[in-house]
């Protein structure tokens, strides 16, 4: 008979001040099970005293709030304080404030929902996108787009639209290509990205056209 297929009860103590627990194993128990019995004890009371001797941080619960409406205010007034600037003109204060808007929704606890943080956040990429583009910054107008859809690839037409805009300024037309037809299978039939793809085959077309002709003697 294997040892699986008896159980003997061992009786155990549990100090009232420190907590630990300890065996009160009678004669009827066997010196090897008494020993193995002791073994993981003595292990979990040293996990029991290496999770008390943490500091606060670590063992005070999360709130029973699941979202700070706070940080939830203060990302819209950021948001809306970079939408102010662009509608001026005054397109790197913009992207300021869509970047304090960004860092303070990218730095929400891990317990708030994670669904409002990527509501949050796809819409301040779209945004600071579209910034950038109006300063020629290509580069990172067409990050900051994909980075929008990353965080919200559905309903998110404008930054599938954005990134094309840039790719095609930067003269990368089958890379624009590809991700409006990318876009396209997400939105549908959606009219921005449709226009998209004609412009693109005609500034590639275009492209293609002067790079020949230029070659002529």
């Amino acid at each position: 008979m294997s040892d699986l297929d008896t159980f003997t009860l061992l009786p155990l103590r549990i100090d009232p001040q420190s907590k630990a627990i300890s065996s009160a194993a009678g004669s009827s128990s066997s010196s090897s099970s008494t020993r193995a019995l002791e073994a993981e004890l003595a292990a979990l009371n040293a996990l029991h005293r290496s999770l008390h001797g943490l500091e606060a941080p670590h063992t005070v619960p999360p709130p029973p709030v699941p979202v700070n409406p706070k940080r939830s205010a203060n990302v819209t007034k950021l948001r809306e304080s970079g939408n102010n600037e662009y509608r001026k003109g005054r397109y790197a204060e913009a992207i300021k404030f869509y970047t304090l808007g960004l860092q303070m929704a990218l730095t929400r606890p891990m317990w708030e929902p994670s669904q409002l943080v990527r509501e949050e956040v796809h819409q301040l990429y779209s945004n600071r996108a579209q910034a950038h583009m109006q300063l020629l910054n290509w580069a990172e107008g067409a990050v900051d787009a994909e980075a929008s859809v990353e965080a919200k690839r559905q309903g998110n037409a404008k930054a599938w639209h954005r990134r094309a805009k840039c790719l095609v300024e930067m003269g990368r037309f089958e890379e624009a290509r590809e991700w409006v037809g990318k876009g396209l299978e997400v939105e549908g039939q959606e009219k921005e990205l449709m226009e998209m793809l004609k412009e693109i085959e005609n500034r590639s077309a275009s492209s293609s056209s002067a790079a020949s002709g230029g070659g002529k003697a």
